[in-house]
């Protein structure tokens, strides 16, 4: 069976030019004593708006792979993926990232109701999780709402599963489940009853993606509750550890975190939790590689720092269109974005201070961070000529991304996890 490491990295690479310097990254932490898998992800949507197709994602993989020398295992991800887009993805990718947010809340049949409420008789009255204070009480009325906000749900992700597996052969990919790019969070409960549909489907998922509580918002920090997410975090550790020993799960399986945001803020609360109970976890950070692209092409003045005021301008032209799209994971307050005339003004580092993530830099708009996330499209219509400039400041623009990966990432979620470790 084809496995996912314990610690594993996805790196989206939406134009394809960076994957050398984010691999180099990866195997600082390798060196660091951290293994760490990279897992290149690019969806259906970015491979629409950039005019590309899944095999060029795998052929930067296998070329940075070859380039850098990594003898590690690496995986490439059909990133958010659907039954009506999933087969252009099969031959080239061994991880598929099965997004079924839209199918929550849809009705299934009753027989599929009646089956799976009998199937959960095997829990009795109650559920203890130990180590944790959460007792489940088992009703009518709990299982009714399972099943009402995620049976149809996890059927499509069985569907789905399935239609690779016939192709790809069973154990030939790694499968995640992904809900997390919705409004609603799934608690540690949901989670639980959710694991135990796709058990029941025999659907051998080795990553989960839930939606915690608090904003994970494309490009900045999370926004929420630390002291609840820390509990709900725990909990959903506490669950699939209880899933994988009571429902036959694969013991690799672990949470996975997307939605694009930086995490800055809880990453050391993760990395605790992790650490405390010896777990497992999947981080992406789709999106940032292009937001490093941006900072790397103002750096380099001329021609590169003209584009992306080019850039911004025309977005903020198209607001609306570029913005809606990623509606649940922005929020962006349009007063606080400059108008045209004076980013049009700034200098490079000017405008890469407004952009780079470092919260203690006065110049940083996590505002103007947001927007520039969702305007990854306008660079795609230009074309040959932005891809002329990416290849161009090839240098610049891979010691940006590099640091970003290494420095403000995986610096620290993943090496906090072997302080106090032997050598």
């Amino acid at each position: 069976m084809m496995k996912l490491g314990k610690y594993s990295f996805g790196i989206g690479d939406r134009f394809e030019h960076q994957g050398e310097a984010q691999l180099r990254a990866i195997m600082k932490a390798s060196q660091a004593g951290m293994p760490v898998t990279p897992v290149w992800n690019k969806s259906n949507r970015e491979h629409n708006y950039v005019h590309t197709e899944p095999v060029t994602t795998r052929k930067e993989a296998d070329a940075a792979v070859a380039s850098i020398g990594w003898t590690g295992p690496y995986f490439v991800d059909a990133d958010h993926i659907n039954l009506s887009n999933v087969d252009r993805f099969i031959p080239v990718s061994d991880f598929f990232t099965i997004d079924v947010a839209a199918w929550l809340n849809k009705p299934a049949p009753t027989e599929s109701v009646v089956a799976f409420k009998q199937a959960c008789g095997i829990f009795g009255e109650t559920i203890a999780l130990p180590g944790l204070d959460l007792e489940i009480r088992i009703t009518d009325e709990l299982l009714d709402s399972m099943a009402e906000r995620f049976l149809s749900a996890v059927q499509e992700a069985g569907r789905i599963y399935r239609h690779i597996e016939a192709t790809k052969g069973p154990g030939a990919f790694v499968a995640e489940i992904s809900f997390d790019e919705v409004a609603v969070p799934q608690t540690p409960v949901d989670m639980l009853f959710i694991l135990k549909m796709v058990a029941d489907m025999g659907i051998a998922v080795q990553a989960i993606a839930p939606k915690f509580p608090g904003r994970f918002n494309k490009g900045v920090d999370y926004e929420g509750d630390l002291e609840q997410f820390s509990k709900e975090f725990e909990q959903h550790l506490m669950v699939i550890d209880y899933a994988v020993r009571n429902f036959g799960l694969p013991e690799n399986l672990k949470l996975s975190i997307h939605s694009g945001s930086d995490k800055f803020s809880i990453y050391p609360v993760m990395a605790q939790l992790l650490k405390k109970h010896d777990k497992g976890i999947h981080l992406k950070t789709a999106g940032t590689t292009w937001l490093e692209e941006v900072i790397g092409l103002a750096l380099s003045e001329g021609e590169g720092l003209d584009t992306v005021k080019e850039i911004y301008a025309i977005a903020f032209s198209r607001k609306e269109e570029l913005c809606a799209p990623y509606a649940d994971v922005i929020d962006i307050d349009e007063s606080a974005l400059p108008a045209p005339d004076v980013a049009g003004n700034w200098t490079g580092p000017e405008f890469a201070g407004a952009l780079r993530h470092i919260p203690e830099n006065p110049a940083y708009n996590p505002n103007f961070r947001q927007f520039m996330h969702v305007a990854y499209k306008l660079a795609a219509e230009m074309g040959p000529r932005f891809q002329a400039l990416l290849r161009n400041n090839r240098e610049l623009i891979g010691s940006c991304v590099e640091e970003n990966i290494w420095e403000r990432h995986l610096m620290r979620l993943f090496l906090p996890l072997i302080e106090g470790k032997e050598a």
